[in-house]
């Protein structure tokens, strides 16, 4: 598992290592593309316009601002699932816009990914497909959603 740093795209000075991945929904004011030296940009895994415009970066709303990101997160795994994938195989930095350095998405999503890599072993980490995206599959699931017999777990036979 790699270190995940954020860097604000108007400090940066290559700050961190590995991949680069800009995480707003929308494209940093007076930013050239050229400039940030991105891997990639991921304009989905940021908050929606919604709940960008509600928190408007107030402090006092952090922690309601935390869950309900949190929240969209869990309904669109596919936006943050090349994060944790690469994050997964070593280290990466997620950029971000905003003027405070405690309050933002990408210290949220930082805190999301790492939660995510702790609770998934790197054996349940699905592969990248063809077009670069990866597809989680439950492991413990047959058709129909239904729990499998682990050959492997005491109590089963062979």
């Amino acid at each position: 598992m790699g270190v995940i740093t954020l860097a604000r795209v108007y400090d940066d000075e290559g700050v961190g290592r590995g991949p680069r991945f800009l995480v707003e929904r929308l494209w940093p004011r007076g930013v050239r593309r050229a400039d940030l030296q991105l891997s990639d940009w991921l304009p989905d895994v940021g908050p929606s316009t919604e709940l960008r415009r509600w928190f408007g970066h107030e402090p006092l709303k952090w922690e309601d601002f935390r869950r309900r990101y949190f929240d969209e997160l869990e309904r669109h795994p596919e936006a943050w699932r090349p994060l944790r994938d690469a994050a997964a195989a070593g280290d990466i930095t997620l950029l971000y816009s905003s003027r405070d350095v405690e309050h933002n998405n990408a210290v949220a999503l930082r805190e999301y990914l790492m939660a995510r890599l702790e609770s998934t072993s790197s054996d349940d980490l699905a592969p990248a497909t063809a077009e670069g995206t990866s597809v989680s599959q439950p492991h413990d699931r047959g058709p129909a959603n239904k729990p499998l017999e682990r050959k492997d777990e005491p109590g089963t036979s062979p």
